[in-house]
């Protein structure tokens, strides 16, 4: 079992910036690959980014409506994973989930099915 705790979200002025936490409960966070979603209100639950454990090592994962302006990281250390968002839009406004799976796929990541553990959101409001 594991428990995902979100923070981080808050209101940003468009051109900011925010940085998400997602701490994780238990001592195997390292297998678990590590992704973020968000949902709009009216829209369905999207992905935005994850931080992948594969066998050839780990990798990372971005939706194109992020790319270039979204980073995500990990310390297991801290059993915590970051999103450190720049270049905040309006559109970028949704509740964001922090998400878990053992099973990652190269070809599924993005999919909100193969993930087995969820947070309760942390709210992300971007104003013009």
């Amino acid at each position: 079992q594991v428990q995902l705790v979100e923070s981080g979200g808050g209101l940003v002025q468009a051109g900011g910036s925010l940085r998400l936490s997602c701490a994780a409960s238990g001592r195997t966070f390292s297998r678990y690959s590590m992704g973020w979603f968000r949902q709009a209100p009216g829209k369905e639950r999207e992905f935005v980014a994850v931080a992948a454990i594969t066998w050839t090592g780990r990798s990372t994962y971005y939706a194109d409506s992020v790319k270039g302006r979204f980073t995500i990281s990990r310390d297991n250390a801290k059993n915590t994973v970051y999103l450190q968002m720049n270049s905040l839009k309006p559109e970028d406004t949704a509740l964001y989930y922090c998400a878990a799976t053992a099973s990652f796929s190269s070809t599924r990541y993005y999919s909100r099915g193969i993930y087995d553990y969820w947070g309760q959101g942390t709210q992300v409001t971007v104003s013009s």
